[in-house]
């Protein structure tokens, strides 16, 4: 997998408040930073901006987000809590 992180991308926080959580990559802002998104604390139209060193890349990326945010530059908050909800349970968490 590309080390370079990819819109759709899921992450685990490691550091801040949302620590230990998953989130989505929805925006690559440069090489050091991304925005993330989880639909609920984090909504599209709010995400946070966070170092990628704060941030465990896992190896999956979800298709139904990626599609969306290059199709029409949007996803909804229902869709990431969805993929999130759909990742955490068949990574056993």
């Amino acid at each position: 997998m590309d080390a370079r992180p990819q819109i759709g991308q899921f992450v685990k926080v490691l550091r801040g408040k949302d620590e230990a959580s998953y989130a989505v990559v929805i925006d690559i802002i440069d090489d050091k930073f991304v925005m993330i998104a989880d639909g609920d604390k984090r909504r599209f139209d709010g995400p946070k901006k966070k170092n990628v060193l704060h941030l465990e890349f896992q190896p999956a990326i979800s298709p139904e987000v990626a599609s969306s945010l290059q199709e029409t530059g949007r996803v909804t908050n229902a869709k990431l809590r969805h993929v999130i909800k759909k990742f955490a349970y068949a990574k056993g968490e």
